[in-house]
């Protein structure tokens, strides 16, 4: 005899598919954000610095996510709601770090800025593929796989920024994708945010 129901057991395993995915995607972001942290200060990039960021919001993410997977829709909406803010607070950091290049502006190395947002784009895209299964099976996994394509565009933004500094010779292409990439931020920490708070709203 079966030891559960069929739609128990298909939860279960849904589950233990979930854990497993985000389990491997924290431990990547949580390594990336050390290694681009200390790429980005060491090449003095804003950009940079918010890719990393990118990735610690990620992990932090990732660790709630791994908290919810087995709790119920209100739980689930709560925590997502919590991650959104965790995005809009990344932004917040960057936009900080922007205005403050803008004053004292200074030249970043673009060969770190093109070598690391590389480097980060594969282990994004590595991410991206593990959480695709998931990206539609509740809000929970939904608002990881919105971190999660939010990390490409960063790693693309600060390739693009790194062929800025070496065309113009100036720091200018660093802070400008600094700052879209904020404007990015806060667009998706919005939108994670009002998705958790209608799933909230229909689980009250």
């Amino acid at each position: 005899m079966s030891g559960c129901c069929d739609n128990d057991c298909s939860l279960d395993a849904r589950q233990t598919r979930q854990r497993r995915t985000l389990r491997i995607v924290l431990g990547i972001n949580a390594l990336m954000f050390l290694v681009i942290a200390g790429a980005a200060l060491y090449g003095g990039s804003s950009a940079l610095l918010a890719d990393s960021l990118d990735n610690l919001g990620d992990a932090l993410t990732y660790g709630l996510s791994l908290y919810a997977v087995s709790r119920g829709a209100a739980t689930k909406a709560r925590v997502a709601l919590f991650k959104g803010w965790l995005i809009v607070l990344a932004g917040g950091v960057v936009l900080v770090q922007v205005v403050y290049r803008i004053f004292v502006p200074g030249l970043p190395l673009f060969e770190v800025m093109g070598a690391f947002s590389l480097l980060g784009l594969a282990a994004n895209s590595l991410c991206l593929y593990l959480l695709w299964r998931h990206r539609h099976e509740d809000v929970n996994m939904s608002s990881v796989w919105e971190c999660s394509r939010n990390d490409i565009v960063s790693n693309l933004s600060v390739f693009a920024a790194a062929g800025g500094v070496w065309l113009t010779g100036t720091g200018w292409p660093d802070t400008l994708v600094a700052l879209a990439l904020v404007i990015f931020l806060l667009r998706s920490g919005s939108g994670v945010i009002a998705s958790a708070r209608r799933e909230l709203h229909a689980a009250a």
